[in-house]
């Protein structure tokens, strides 16, 4: 071997080095006999360095993952018995190997079980038992190499083929006849020679009984002396843990319902009285949290037997398996309420469960009910932040707590299903008790109190937040709770999680004001003081930046009071942020969107004069448009690029802010009656210019690609004098991206005015298509995958545009750019829809040549076209399906065939009988179509349905594939 290349295997070795290991393990894998070396190398121990024994098994492992196959007899036996001599070693070296190591060489094992088992070595587990015996070292390769095979087999995170799915179900049925219950003899073996002096062992033998109980016999686990024993390692500290986990895996296990309740039941019977269910008296978490997991295990058990019972009608099983089921919620309740959430969480399931059948039951019992109630008061209670959480700094523990609570609000909408009344009572008490003393009370309990009343909006759902009409009781607790929360003060408590609860809930219960509008000033003022946009946190002023715009919108017919104060108070929140360095503001630019947006609707949504408005839009958008032309001036002239970013990106943000206030309106009638129209040109004239500019131009364009698609909706055609210009300066010096965000403002354009802009599309028509052939022909380096993909979006952008000009009824944009660039087009679009395995695109052009088809494609066509359709429209109907990237089991790839079928069915509508005697007598026949088949084709595709074509265009070309 290549000594000094092994060198570089070494994790410290340096770049070049570690390139020269990566570049001889390539060389290694496509030589012929290197796997020799290495078998040689691993069966006499010559290297002791961990980083080459891996690697010599690295290269084995390709061997017999990707190349066993050209291996002859005597090679193939000699990689089996390199393994066993290898085996063999580990039991009389000094030192075990390293983990790294043994898995991997469990893995190689693993490999060439799936391989030889069922051939040529069905002596596999019994040759490596005879070696190892009850060695330690040996069995603990005896039970990795176990580990790896079941991994191969039954993984469930390995997606396979359906070949090797095929070969894995062989394999496990072979190994159930032939060798399972000497594994499982051994496995019983090792466990009673280990589980005193070797937990280490133990606990990997338990973890293989745990792996394989789901696919062999039960019995052969779930008897009385393998239970006995896992019973006892439950009371022994280090295996107790692995010794849970099997046990649970033995309870999922699917069996008859009947047999599952009584396997459960006695499983209970034994731990109960091993003293494990007095759950108060433990203090080890892990071992709880596993604890937590077996009794879910059991109860969701239970629970999967009582359904199937009642399924089956068999009531008097099914009301035994229920009682079974009632025993073990006091236990659940214990897990569920438990201090430590990995615990709790671990019980969520049965819980979840036990409700649903509840649910179901006509009529609770006093005992159910209480349930109901000590359920809910634990949801309640564990809802709650603990002191150690970090408001400021989130990490792991804390996205943790918040995907517990996401499971405690899914408990919390089931007991709503299964007692409303009693739900809406609840939260009423430990609301009402909390507000009432809210500055003595800690911020965890005031803010769950909230929560609570935020969460009923959607555990007691109604249609379009309608909480306050109805049933009078819900809607009076709801009323009640919603007066208490906005005049009680609280939104004053001094706790970011308080404060973000309020405004979360004042939001969700919006109709609430609409009943009670008094409220709403009181309100108002908490989300524009220091409570809300001007708190001290900035995670509270962005999030209630967004709130405030949802509030507004929500309430515009209400706001008309309010309009002028809200405007004057909100002012020195919409300056734009200058990009001097130590400018801090207090929303950052996202935040100040909502801010925009916010101003927009409460001045068109309000009831003042078209002239009012004018000035108020007026006020707002001058200081943006001023700021501008000062901004654009500074970046023309600046120096540094950092400085550069900085002015663009400002720039930007003020065309941001002017397309936000836009939102307001709906289309083009909404600008005229508020006389803004005006204003949003004046906009326009002032951020154009921009285009121009040579600096920042990605920045910059997008910035304004944004506003123009917003002014064609606000403006319409009062848009259209300024896009020539602007089109021109976009396709200057552009990129993939460049491109393809340009051409969705051609095609809104477009579909919009259609024949208003003919004129204009035929002129850029052409400088369109060079920008992008341009592009798209530009060389790309073999495996830069971005470039790949910009460029398929881009050819998709460029079909897309094709498209909606024809799809327009615009033809005469294509048919009058001359023959030469007509016949290029079109030659594209047929490229398009064979020769690139992209069936998004390929869908696409088949819309398009059908399109054309259904325009040109009749008598008084353009002059070629009819002789098109038949050299190459009519062969790209066949030549796209038949292509081996053509997937019919995709189903884009069935949309793409959809049009392709439309595509032909036009053809025969334009072209009638000349089209079929074409298809018969010329093009099939070349094709090597059989005459019956072809006979079978041209009734199909005359058939009046288009649906039975397109349903045998399938069958025919599955049928043509080999």
């Amino acid at each position: 071997m290549d000594e000094q290349a092994l060198l570089g295997l070494n994790p410290n070795a340096d770049a070049d080095f570690r390139q020269r290991a990566l570049a001889y393990f390539e060389q290694l894998k496509i030589s012929q006999d290197a796997w020799q070396v290495c078998a040689e190398a691993l069966a006499q121990g010559i290297y002791s360095d961990d980083h080459i024994k891996f690697f010599c098994f690295q290269v084995l492992e390709h061997q017999v993952k990707f190349k066993y196959s050209e291996l002859t007899e005597v090679q193939q036996q000699l990689i089996r018995e390199t393994l066993i001599t290898w085996l063999q070693a580990q039991m009389l070296n000094p030192q075990p190997e390293k983990t790294f190591i043994r898995n991997k060489a469990a893995q190689v094992f693993a490999l060439l079980f799936v391989t030889e088992y069922l051939t040529k070595w069905p002596k596999f587990f019994f040759d490596i038992l005879s070696v190892v015996d009850l060695n330690p070292r040996g069995v603990d390769m005896y039970l990795r190499i176990l580990m790896a095979v079941d991994a191969e087999l039954v993984d469930r995170d390995v997606v396979h083929t359906s070949e090797e799915a095929r070969r894995n179900t062989l394999l496990k049925d072979t190994m159930r006849e032939q060798c399972i219950p000497s594994l499982v003899e051994s496995w019983y073996q090792i466990l009673q020679n280990y589980q005193y002096n070797n937990s280490e062992l133990t606990c990997q033998c338990l973890e293989v009984v745990g792996a394989y109980v789901s696919w062999i016999d039960l019995s052969l686990i779930a008897n009385e002396r393998f239970i006995n024993m896992l019973l006892g390692h439950m009371s022994v500290e280090v295996l107790r843990e692995e010794a849970c986990d099997c046990l649970f895996e033995i309870v999922n296990k699917g069996m008859d319902p009947i047999d599952k309740t009584k396997l459960v039941e006695s499983l209970c019977q034994v731990l109960q009285s091993a003293g494990l269910f007095s759950i108060d008296q433990e203090d080890d978490v892990d071992f709880l949290a596993r604890f937590s997991k077996l009794v879910n295990g059991m109860g969701q058990a239970l629970i999967a037997s009582w359904t199937k019972l009642i399924k089956n009608g068999d009531m008097k099983s099914a009301q035994d398996t229920l009682q079974a089921i009632e025993a073990k919620v006091a236990l659940m309740l214990q897990l569920l309420i438990h201090e430590d959430d990995d615990i709790s969480s671990n019980i969520i399931g049965f819980c979840y469960d036990y409700l649903h059948i509840l649910k179901q039951l006509s009529a609770l019992s006093d005992q159910q009910k209480a349930n109901v109630e000590a359920i809910m008061l634990a949801v309640m209670k564990k809802l709650t932040y603990d002191e150690e959480y970090n408001f400021e700094n989130e990490g792991e523990d804390e996205a943790m707590f918040v995907e517990y609570r996401k499971q405690l609000k899914l408990l919390l909408d089931r007991l709503a299903q299964v007692s409303p009344e009693l739900l809406l009572a609840s939260v009423r008490r430990v609301f009402n008790t909390t507000l009432q003393n809210w500055q003595t009370t800690r911020f965890m309990e005031v803010e769950v109190a909230i929560r609570l009343l935020y969460m009923l909006a959607e555990a007691l759902p109604v249609s379009h937040g309608a909480h306050f009409s109805g049933d009078v009781t819900k809607a009076t607790a709801l009323q009640d709770m919603m007066r208490t929360l906005v005049t009680s003060g609280v939104s004053a408590y001094q706790h970011t999680s308080v404060t973000l609860e309020f405004f979360e809930t004042v939001v969700r219960y919006e109709k609430f004001f609409s009943v009670e509008p008094q409220h709403i000033p009181t309100v108002l003022m908490a989300f524009l003081d220091h409570r809300g946009l001007r708190h001290t946190s900035p995670k509270v002023r962005s999030r209630t930046a967004y709130l405030f715009s949802r509030f507004v919108k929500s309430l515009n017919k209400q706001m008309n009071p309010f309009i002028e104060d809200v405007l004057n108070r909100i002012q020195d929140l919409l300056e734009l942020s200058p990009p001097e360095n130590g400018y801090q503001a207090l929303l950052s630019s996202d935040d100040q969107l909502f801010i925009y947006e916010t101003a927009g609707v409460l001045i068109v949504n309000s009831e003042y004069s078209a002239e009012r408005k004018q000035v108020l839009m007026r006020n707002l958008l001058t200081p943006l448009m001023e700021k501008f032309k000062v901004l654009l001036e500074k970046l023309m002239m600046a120096q540094d690029e950092d400085r550069q970013m900085a002015l663009a990106d400002c720039l930007n943000h003020a065309v941001g802010f002017a397309s936000r206030t836009s939102k307001a309106f709906s289309n083009k009638q909404t600008v005229k009656q508020c006389g803004c129209s005006e204003v949003y040109l004046d906009c326009l004239q002032t951020f154009l210019p921009a285009l121009s500019c040579p600096l920042q131009k990605e920045v910059l364009r997008s910035g304004v690609r944004t506003f123009l698609h917003r002014m064609i909706i606000c403006l319409e055609e009062e848009v259209l004098p300024f896009i020539p210009s602007a089109s021109e300066h976009m396709l200057k010096d552009c990129e993939a991206k460049d491109l393809q965000e340009f051409i969705p403002l051609i095609n809104q354009i477009t579909a919009k005015f259609k024949a208003q802009v003919s004129p204009f599309l035929q002129q850029m028509f052409m400088p369109l298509l060079h920008a992008i052939f341009e592009v798209l022909l530009l060389p790309a380096e073999e495996n830069d995958q971005s470039a790949a993909l910009e460029k398929q979006m881009l050819r998709r952008s460029y079909f897309a545009f094709l498209q909606t000009v024809t799809g327009s009824g615009m033809s005469e944009v294509i048919a009058n750019q001359g023959a030469e660039n007509v016949e290029r087009v079109l030659f594209t679009v047929i490229q398009g829809a064979v020769d690139y395995p992209d069936p998004i695109a390929q869908k696409t052009c088949f819309i398009i040549l059908s399109k054309l088809v259904e325009l040109w494609g009749g008598k008084d066509g353009p002059v070629g076209f009819a002789d098109f359709v038949y050299k190459h429209i009519v062969p790209a109907c066949f030549l796209a399906p038949l292509k081996q990237t053509f997937d019919l089991a995709d189903a884009q790839t069935v949309l793409a065939l959809s049009e392709c079928a439309v595509t032909l069915k036009t053809i025969h509508l334009k072209r009638g009988p000349e089209c079929v005697q074409y298809l018969q007598q010329e093009y099939l026949p070349s094709l090597q179509v059989a005459p019956e088949i072809i006979q079978e084709f041209c009734q199909a595709l005359q058939q009046p349905d288009a649906k039975v074509f397109k349903n045998y265009l399938k069958v025919f070309f599955q049928r043509a594939k080999p």
